[in-house]
């Protein structure tokens, strides 16, 4: 998410009634069962690796070291990118949200820096937890969200960058697809499975707000979309194999 600036059906049911729902459903459920990572299980030495690859020009806080260095695995292009990851009390209307440093934008592109804020805290309706306690594949999937809008940044020039601010202010429209850009980014990058599961682990939590999952349902790729997204990506590749 970006901000500037900061049944129990039935047994039995219609053969034709919400058929193409239901399968859906159930590959996506085991889609996420076959393809989900636990970075828990990295050892020191991978760990240590993934360091030396990606960590350059990183500042990333010990607690979610192992999570920010999985999704920035994803993203050789980022790999010399200036990126702070920062911890902060309160980040309103938001988990988490990625930006350019405004001074950097004052000086050549080359020179630009970015920044990661990060929601200290996961916030539900009637409590609170540190946000590395959500389940690993989500918080990746959200950095990996966050990794795709820098991407999209590096792509544009400084005063290009103002122009996007001022449009991610005002317009809604533009929101909407700017998150899908970033969506897509990570999933073209092979991280749709993180991306699924984070966009689940929101829109099914009982103890989130529904204000906050309906905002995701309206400016975000469905974990449908996203599922499709990946099939089309597989297929792709086995057809230049085969070419």
């Amino acid at each position: 998410m970006n901000v500037w600036y900061n049944g129990n059906t039935g047994v039995q049911f219609a053969a034709t009634e919400n058929y193409n729902s239901i399968v859906m459903g159930l590959t996506l459920k085991l889609f996420l069962l076959f393809m989900t990572t636990n970075t828990a299980l990295l050892s020191n030495g991978q760990l240590e690796k993934l360091r030396l690859a990606f960590g350059n020009n990183k500042h990333i806080p010990a607690e979610i070291e192992r999570h920010v260095l999985t999704a920035l695995s994803f993203y050789p292009e980022l790999k010399e990118t200036p990126i702070n990851f920062n911890f902060k009390v309160h980040i309103k209307s938001s988990i988490m949200q990625a930006q350019p440093i405004f001074s950097s934008l004052l000086g050549r592109k080359k020179n630009r820096r970015y920044q990661i804020n990060i929601n200290r805290y996961f916030k539900l309706i009637k409590t609170q937890m540190p946000i590395e306690k959500i389940p690993d594949e989500v918080m990746i999937g959200w950095i990996g969200h966050e990794l795709g809008h820098i991407l999209d940044y590096e792509s544009k020039r400084n005063n290009e960058l103002v122009s996007f601010g001022y449009k991610y202010v005002v317009s809604p429209t533009f929101v909407k697809h700017a998150e899908m850009v970033a969506d897509s980014l990570a999933v073209e990058r092979g991280m749709g499975h993180y991306i699924v599961a984070t966009k689940r682990f929101i829109l099914d939590h009982a103890d989130l707000p529904q204000a906050y999952k309906d905002k995701i349902s309206r400016l975000y790729l469905s974990p449908d979309v996203i599922v499709e997204q990946v099939k089309k990506l597989e297929e792709q590749r086995l057809a230049t194999k085969v070419e």
